[in-house]
């Protein structure tokens, strides 16, 4: 059998896999993307970052959550009924996003093969289709993409049709009227407080407190403060030992001898990355004992010719950064004079009720560097749009250093806290300093002001600026 030639072959059609793919194309190499599903997208579009989202928006509408402080309403939907349209919401939307990755993989002249891939060797990949077909493509260049998959802890009866995993979460078929979630990580946070919302009685286990170290303890105070309003229960201290079905319920036994019984189990124990079968240990591709690929800063595999973008290399297992380490993984692949760094301003976002965003150090992160920081907050209260949206406990979070006056931190919470977390991302990139919020104009009434604001809140333990070529930088 003749090989096929191409420049670059990407196994996954994912994020990671879309972004790395069109990259390599934009600049003429011939490419091919090897998906096993039907369609591409990935966990980003199938079982992942949009149905969740979407899942979330469709939940804060049908459940009418913004509008009850604001109006004094009760809304109250059929749970059948409310079960039947988060499904069609996530549904229109994964198929408007699939059409949108097909149109950029044509439009880029990016072949798309069904089938599923193994390694031959570094510069070989062989392909059976789904009519058992066989193919084989032999490229300068191999990157891997193929995503991650919810890791199952052992001694959870995932066989049971009420014990589910991030994945299996989204096929529900009714809304219990109460869940258990095993773990506080993102996922499990995200899930928690959008089953609240919609009048579930959740309660969230938690070996460790706070949730989501990684981000500002402030910031995550107001998130769980936030969550617990919604009528999620926190287990801090605990963990499930067992999950049992006891009648109608699972029944959750901890360590200290609580039980939790819930109509429904949610678990997220993290993620595994989705190798088994690619015969990366054959050809020598390392990776870790969950099967992520360990890849350099330039997300170059252990053997040459071979690099890998995405979930499948393991944290932060964002979207967003997945498609910015393909990219960069290919102009590092070809020699391309673009794009050669991952920077290091990425943001976080948590898809929680409340929302949480973040980029750059937080307040513990920047005392435990040893920089001399200076702290400056709005909160949405205090904020005319904040009071017309009935969003009373936002908050937006500056961190500057003192020496310099530049903002290291961003750190926002409350409604749209992921795209208002921009704007503080931007001034950082630029190198701005507390004056360049002093001096911006922002328009009026929005929940942005509260960047001017916050910088007048630090402005207060800067003072003014002793060399005026800094203002407004």
């Amino acid at each position: 059998m003749t090989a096929e030639r191409f420049d670059l072959v990407v196994i996954g059609g994912g994020a990671a896999g879309e972004k790395g793919a069109a990259q390599a194309a934009y600049f003429g190499k011939r490419v091919a993307v090897i998906e096993r599903r039907a369609e591409p997208g990935g966990a980003t579009v199938h079982t992942g970052t949009l149905p969740s989202k979407t899942l979330r928006e469709a939940a804060l509408f049908l459940s009418g959550y913004r509008q009850r402080d604001l109006y004094g309403v009760s809304v109250e939907v059929s749970r059948d009924l409310e079960v039947a349209k988060l499904v069609e919401r996530k549904n229109a939307v994964r198929t408007l996003e699939t059409e949108r990755m097909l149109a950029n993989l044509d439009r880029h002249r990016v072949e798309l093969v069904h089938g599923t891939a193994r390694l031959v060797d570094a510069a070989t990949v062989a392909v059976v289709g789904e009519d058992a077909g066989l193919r084989t493509f032999v490229a300068d260049a191999v990157l891997l993409a193929t995503g991650s998959s919810p890791f199952r802890p052992p001694g959870i009866p995932f066989d049971d049709p009420d014990v589910h995993d991030s994945d299996t979460i989204l096929e529900i078929d009714r809304l219990p009227a109460s869940l258990a979630v095993l773990g506080g990580g993102v996922i499990g946070c995200e899930y928690a407080s959008m089953f609240a919302a919609l009048g579930t009685d959740v309660h969230l286990i938690e070996r460790s407190a706070p949730v989501l170290r990684f981000l500002d303890a402030e910031v995550i105070e107001r998130m769980v403060a936030g969550m617990e309003a919604l009528g999620v229960t926190f287990h801090f201290g605990e963990r499930a030992e067992t999950v049992s079905r006891r009648g109608d319920a699972l029944v959750c036994s901890m360590p200290s001898g609580a039980e939790i019984a819930a109509d429904k189990v949610l678990v997220t124990a993290g993620r595994v990355g989705n190798t088994d079968g690619l015969g990366l240990a054959a050809v020598g591709v390392e990776t870790d004992e969950r099967g992520r690929v360990l890849v350099d800063g330039h997300f170059r595999t252990s053997v040459p010719g071979v690099f890998a973008a995405g979930d499948v290399i393991g944290a932060p297992a964002l979207a967003s950064t997945s498609m910015e380490q393909a990219r960069v993984a290919v102009c590092r692949a070809f020699g391309f004079d673009y794009k050669q760094e991952l920077t290091s301003l990425l943001p976080y976002g948590v898809y929680t009720i409340p929302e949480v965003s973040s980029v750059g150090l937080s307040e513990e992160a920047a005392a435990e560097r040893g920089i001399d920081a200076v702290i400056g907050r709005a909160s949405f209260a205090d904020n005319a749009r904040g009071e017309i949206i009935g969003d009373r406990d936002g908050l937006t979070k500056l961190v500057f250093e003192r020496s310099t006056r530049r903002l290291i931190g961003c750190h926002c919470v409350g409604e749209r806290a992921t795209e208002l977390v921009h704007i503080g991302q931007a001034v950082m990139t630029l190198g701005g300093t507390v004056e360049t919020f002093i001096e911006m104009v922002f328009n009026y009434p929005t929940l942005a002001e509260t960047y001017k604001y916050a910088a007048y809140d630090a402005l207060a333990g800067l003072g003014p600026a002793q060399d005026p070529s800094r203002r407004g930088r």
